[in-house]
């Protein structure tokens, strides 16, 4: 008798075993907005520019819903809708779990476009381990399948250009035309991807599509729109700092100054302060959405990937007028002409003025999200938290996008015309993006 009671309880055991080893691996959408949690903390470290960020966000996330789009009606493949995408490779194991593949493909590229591979594969290997656990089956099936879409991601993404405009000619500074852009205080810095127009864009058609009218006409007379704008700038900030810190046009600067390239003198030494982007600072908005609208694992993925790519083609647009109209920075023009100790609000990032990054990229990133979560989507913006900064709520996201693009005005950092026709031009790519790409089913 007590031979087959103990018996019966080895079976129990071995029985509850097997079922708990059978048992699903469950991915939520927190997991993935984890994982983009961690690409965003490993760029911040490793200090890429704006573009390049915008390109580090773009492929691991269309890896990752391009799988959650072979196995979900509801979603569209990007082939066919994206330049040069192929499908990709089509599953046959019913082992497979979809969207802890579109994990293991997001990481897997995001580790192939970062400088610090070591801290994305710990993080990935932290992962593995409980995965491998819980359903080695599931988890090996899984995992070969998103190295497979990884792979071919990975091989449509080094035909962007992105590697030929590594070694292309610096941006040569042209001194003698004093409407020309010239590295600005206090590190002075090359200005930073001067051929970003060639790399390969989603749905543009080319990266003038959306060339936008051209700045006012320099010109240092104080009757003439140019030098009304330069005024502009220097009055706003000489009235900001009268008034100090606190108030609200500096707090709204500080909040959308995203700069990660803000050097600080101490001494004789001079180091970088490390911050998100403009494109990092939507993609955290992009999570705040699809926390409270409380989307499912893969309407997650959809918000990011179509998101990320309106910030990437945004910024191919932006980047393209940038070094095309090549304007110098009102700092420049200010110090040299009207005020030599005046310094803006925010600090100078090092590339041309004209047209606003930011204001074109919230522009987009503002029109694509309100496509997904609709207009009057309310929300508190605590993506700056991390960074010392309180918190912002928002009616909509165009609201947003408009606060951050004339941001740049109380930030000493650009002229009107610069903000208003940037935030017009980003306004544009994202109808484009809306336009073009047919994802999710209606």
């Amino acid at each position: 008798m007590k031979s087959s009671g103990k018996f019966l309880v080895v079976m129990m055991v071995f029985i509850l075993a097997s079922c708990q080893k059978d048992q699903p691996i469950s991915i939520s959408s927190v997991d993935y907005q984890n994982e983009v949690d961690k690409v965003t903390e490993i760029m911040v470290h490793d200090i890429f520019s704006p573009p390049v960020a915008s390109r580090i966000y773009a492929y691991p996330n269309i890896a990752a819903y391009e799988i959650i789009a072979q196995n979900d009606p509801n979603y569209q493949s990007l082939s066919g809708q994206i330049k040069h995408l192929s499908p990709i490779p089509k599953n046959e194991d019913p082992n497979v779990n979809y969207a802890l593949a579109a994990l293991v493909a997001h990481m897997d590229v995001s580790k192939s476009v970062i400088f610090s591979e070591e801290r994305m594969e710990a993080y990935r290997d932290s992962l593995y381990a409980v995965w491998s656990k819980q359903n080695p089956t599931e988890f090996e099936a899984s995992k070969n399948f998103g190295m497979k879409v990884s792979e071919h991601i990975k091989k449509w993404m080094d035909g962007d250009s992105y590697k030929e405009t590594r070694t292309m000619p610096k941006f040569t500074v042209i001194t003698e035309d004093p409407s020309r852009w010239q590295p600005t205080p206090p590190a002075y810095m090359d200005g930073i991807e001067p051929h970003w127009n060639k790399i390969r864009p989603f749905v543009l058609d080319s990266s003038a599509q959306f060339k936008p009218v051209p700045p006012p006409a320099f010109s240092m007379e104080e009757d003439t729109p140019f030098y009304k704008e330069l005024k502009e700038v220097y009055d706003t900030g000489k009235h900001i700092t009268e008034i100090g810190d606190e108030s609200e046009e500096v707090q709204i600067a500080k909040f959308w100054d995203c700069n990660p390239y803000v050097s600080v003198t101490r001494g004789h030494l001079m180091f970088a302060t490390k911050k998100i982007t403009p494109g990092a600072h939507w993609i955290g908005i992009t999570e705040i959405a699809c926390r409270q609208a409380q989307s499912d694992f893969n309407e997650t993925v959809y918000a990011y990937t179509k998101t990320s790519i309106g910030i990437f083609d945004g910024f191919i647009s932006c980047w393209d007028e940038k070094y095309r109209s090549n304007l110098i920075r009102p700092e420049t023009l200010i110090n040299q002409h009207i005020d030599e100790n005046w310094k803006p609000i925010l600090q100078t990032p090092p590339f041309p003025e004209y047209s606003s990054g930011h204001s074109v990229v919230s522009g987009a990133s503002a029109t694509v999200l309100t496509s997904i979560f609709g207009d009057n989507f309310k929300f508190l913006d605590d993506t700056e938290v991390p960074y010392g900064l309180p918190m912002r709520t928002f009616p909509s996201f165009i609201d947003a996008s408009k606060e951050a693009a004339i941001s740049r005005m109380y930030g000493g950092i650009h002229y009107r015309a610069a903000i208003e026709n940037g935030l017009q031009q980003g306004f544009k790519v994202g109808a484009l993006v809306n336009e073009k790409l047919q994802m999710k089913v209606q």
